[in-house]
């Protein structure tokens, strides 16, 4: 009887794919010099969807795997979806075999460096942090090996394996209850990220900045000119423009970007890009549903171009699925991977000339974004006042805000020294490796946070 109301469902189940994740990861902590933790985590689980009408059912198994088991799972839960609460049925947008190339290169296994060796080389890094007036620290070192499989209903079977490497530094230093901290982190893939990143150097910045932060003084706020770095930069890239302009939050109606596509929504010199297939953090050859990866020009030259989609978005508003993400074995969503604003021609020297009196902007900790609404603020590490087209006092705790498209129109420069800075990105509750960046961009008007 069972097998009969099995057959029963799978009739109305129209496809069905399934993620098999198998990996390991190793963390090192130290704080304040002491080794805090060494842990090496496996993992091993699947996530499987199925389709049946306008429901999806999903389910996800960690340990052993029942691929049958878990296909039958997921096909009941939409066939109870769809029972109980039709909805219009869903359409996928067409796939073919993913080309399986171009994946990063590994140089220097980090398996094969001994955790001895790696603890040297974070004590090493905690040292250079731990400059005069650095009151603690803390470095991390992340590993991480994974394989996927990815297999569907339609006969669709790919694979493959990447091992990222990475690690952070934080240094935090205080004065008369003033606390101020620094921050540097770089990931990769292979061991030699430790010899192409100079992380000495950039331990000891981390604890310079801390400690100058001390110093620093909080300006008066308003609406002025202003330089952002290409961290800040990528980040409102990132936060403002590319999360707007992921198709799923376009058909719940949560995004400015909603029935843009063709019309200009910023300067002419704005080109914004997400590309999976760069060598960045957030490479990936074929995305969660066995799409072929490739580059989408949000942006191109000012004019709205195209949204990032999933089989689902595509087939509803035309267009190329290939970045649907999931973290682990979650249920795949619509998310960005490597997204920059692309290169101009402008020198720095220029920006300061254009912007004479304002702010320059350096580093982001963290900010908010209502893509509805089409707002933003973000929280700038530090930055330097412009006077006479000079960079003069040192200023912390300043914010930039505003409207996103007004903000794309007053870009008047854009810099030729486009840098990527790798992270993280949340959403549904998931955590996906991206990277953002851009060139230095002076921006006509602006309103900044201050005092």
């Amino acid at each position: 009887m069972q097998e009969l109301i099995m057959t029963g469902i799978m009739q109305d189940i129209k496809f069905h794919d399934c993620r098999v994740i198998e990996g390991s990861s190793t963390s090192i902590v130290l704080d304040n010099g002491k080794i805090e933790e060494i842990s090496r985590n496996f993992t091993r689980g699947a996530g499987i969807r199925a389709l049946c009408g306008g429901s999806w059912g999903y389910t996800a198994i960690e340990g052993e795997i029942d691929l049958k088991q878990g296909v039958e799972a997921a096909s009941k839960l939409a066939f109870s979806m769809n029972t109980n609460t039709p909805k219009e049925a869903v359409e996928l947008a067409a796939v073919n075999f993913p080309e399986m190339m171009n994946l990063p290169e590994i140089r220097i296994d980090p398996r094969d460096v001994a955790i001895e060796e790696k603890v040297d080389l974070l004590k090493s890094i905690e040292t250079n942090a731990k400059v005069k007036g650095v009151n603690s620290t803390k470095v991390m070192y992340l590993e991480a090996e994974f394989k996927i499989e990815y297999r569907n209903s339609e006969g669709l079977e790919c694979a493959y394996e990447l091992l990222n490497v990475g690690f952070s530094v934080s240094a935090v230093a205080s004065e008369n209850g003033v606390y101020q901290a620094g921050r540097e982190s770089r990931f990769g893939y292979g061991y030699e990220l430790f010899e192409k990143e100079n992380v000495l150097e950039l331990a000891g910045r981390a604890g310079n900045t801390a400690v100058e932060l001390l110093k620093a003084k909080t300006p008066k706020g308003g609406e002025m000119p202003v330089i952002l770095d290409q961290e800040l930069a990528g980040v409102f890239a990132h936060e403002a423009v590319g999360h707007a302009s992921e198709a799923d939050l376009v058909l719940e109606g949560d995004s400015i970007l909603e029935n843009r596509i063709g019309e200009q929504i910023a300067s002419p010199l704005i080109t914004i890009i997400d590309d999976p297939t760069l060598h960045e953090f957030g490479y990936y050859p074929f995305d969660a549903e066995g799409a072929q990866s490739r580059r989408t020009e949000i942006i191109s030259k000012g004019v709205f171009n195209s949204y990032l989609h999933s089989r689902e978005t595509a087939a509803k508003l035309g267009g190329t699925p290939g970045n649907c993400r999931a973290q682990g074995y979650s249920m795949p969503v619509v998310r960005m991977s490597n997204t920059f604003i692309d290169n101009g021609d402008a020198r720095f020297e220029e920006m300061l000339e254009e912007v004479r009196d304002g702010m320059y902007l350096i580093g982001s900790r963290g900010g908010q974004v209502n893509t509805g609404e089409g707002i933003f603020q973000f929280n700038a590490e530090k930055g330097y006042l412009i006077k006479n087209g000079e960079l003069t006092e040192l200023i912390r705790d300043v914010s930039l805000s505003g409207k996103t498209l007004e903000i794309l129109n007053q870009v008047v420069l854009v810099g030729n020294d486009l840098k990527m800075t790798a992270g993280r990105c949340g959403k549904a509750g998931q955590l996906v490796p991206v990277s953002d960046g851009s060139p230095h961009l002076a921006i006509s008007k602006a309103l900044l946070g201050g005092a």
